[in-house]
């Protein structure tokens, strides 16, 4: 799952993609609605390609888990993030069997449902392609052709000198100012 440029703005609902950016601000619009406003330094943002789920043995990355839930439920929504936490948790432990049920939050699972069925309709959820499986289809896709490097053309004009001429100097003499 490719997740750059979406982030999560602490105190606003939803998600956002981030549009530009000054010496004082950052300007995002909500992925939903399409609305553009400016955030400041003061604002806590998260981006989702960073945030993680803690397990007993390591984290496992948001993009991981989106790409989880994508394939179980063959590229179609989830599970709604008002149905009963108990419904929510069972889910979630059969994504992830070993979440640390004492560092994630009730709240953080409603959010990882409501961000992937946020994504999944403004049709933001991106796979990515793993780079060997890429480059093994591209080299089966394609005959393979010889490459020709030919060398870069110099916009400087050199003068063509012939192996029995010299290259003269030329001295400029500087005017002096009276």
């Amino acid at each position: 799952m490719d997740l750059k440029d979406i982030i999560s703005i602490s105190g606003k609902s939803g998600l956002f993609s981030v549009v530009g950016k000054s010496k004082n601000n950052v300007i995002v619009e909500s992925v939903i609605d399409k609305k553009r406003f400016p955030i400041f330094n003061s604002n806590k943002i998260s981006a989702l390609s960073d945030i993680s789920i803690y397990t007993y043995e390591e984290e496992v990355l948001l993009s991981d888990i989106y790409r989880k839930i994508f394939e179980s439920n063959d590229g179609k929504k989830t599970i709604s993030h008002q149905e009963d936490i108990k419904k929510l948790q069972k889910k979630l432990e059969e994504l992830v069997p070993n979440y640390d049920k004492e560092q994630v939050y009730n709240s953080d699972i409603k959010k990882l449902f409501q961000w992937y069925n946020i994504l999944h309709d403004t049709k933001k959820l991106k796979l990515k392609i793993n780079e060997e499986d890429d480059d093994k289809t591209k080299s089966e896709d394609k005959p393979k052709k010889k490459e020709i490097k030919s060398k870069p053309k110099s916009t400087k004009q050199t003068p063509k000198i012939k192996s029995n001429q010299v290259a003269k100097k030329v001295q400029r003499t500087q005017k002096k100012s009276g």
